[in-house]
């Protein structure tokens, strides 16, 4: 069980890792040191949902669905060019005083962007889904319970990780200039990405 556990943790924190809009997001909201804990948490336990699914089984829902991840690659694309449109307009813009003060959105407005950067992105359900869910049916019994354990446990590692953790980027962050690059950065990433769900 412990060597599945292990595999599941691996696995997870492997296919997490890779920058995304999510991550983005979180990344950005750590440097802001606002609504850090609820938001850390909303990804983990969005995650740690998702990777329920995959392992005990959402072949199903896609197989009764087809159109299902066409619909939400769409749906994904269309938010990710939008939020990428915002973060260039405000590099544009280059008002930063709310984050060199260190405030953000209300925490309602937070976990709302978070959650469609978790809920409407198609390559979510792909690697807890599909490549998750798929690595798990190796398993059986108490080592898919580990393997599903240790891939949840990843998540939670990762997120309060990376939110917390961005905290040691904030004296770079001390400057409207630094401020618009790493939106530019984010926007270049949110498009690359809306581009990848439109045409992979």
């Amino acid at each position: 069980m412990i060597s599945a556990a292990v595999t599941g943790f691996a696995t997870a924190f492997a296919l997490i890792l890779a920058i995304g809009a999510q991550n983005a997001f979180v990344l950005r909201q750590g440097l802001l040191k606002t609504h850090v804990f609820p938001l850390a948490l909303f990804c983990a336990l969005s995650d740690a949902a998702l990777i329920i699914a995959g392992v005990w089984g959402f072949g199903a829902i896609v197989a009764f669905w087809p159109a299902l991840p066409t619909i939400m690659a769409y749906a994904g694309a269309a938010f990710l060019f939008c939020y990428g449109l915002m973060r260039f307009w405000a590099a544009y813009v280059g008002d930063y005083d709310m984050q060199l003060a260190g405030q953000s959105g209300t925490l309602a407005a937070t976990i709302a962007t978070a959650a469609a950067f978790t809920w409407l992105n198609p390559h979510v359900y792909l690697d807890t889904l599909g490549l998750i869910g798929a690595i798990s049916t190796q398993f059986e019994g108490a080592e898919k319970l580990g393997f599903g354990i240790g891939a949840v446990t990843s998540s939670f590692v990762f997120f309060f990780s990376l939110a917390y953790g961005a905290r040691l980027l904030a004296p770079l962050m001390r400057s409207a200039k630094a401020w618009q690059v790493l939106d530019v950065l984010i926007g270049i990433v949110m498009w690359a990405l809306a581009c990848k769900l439109l045409f992979s």
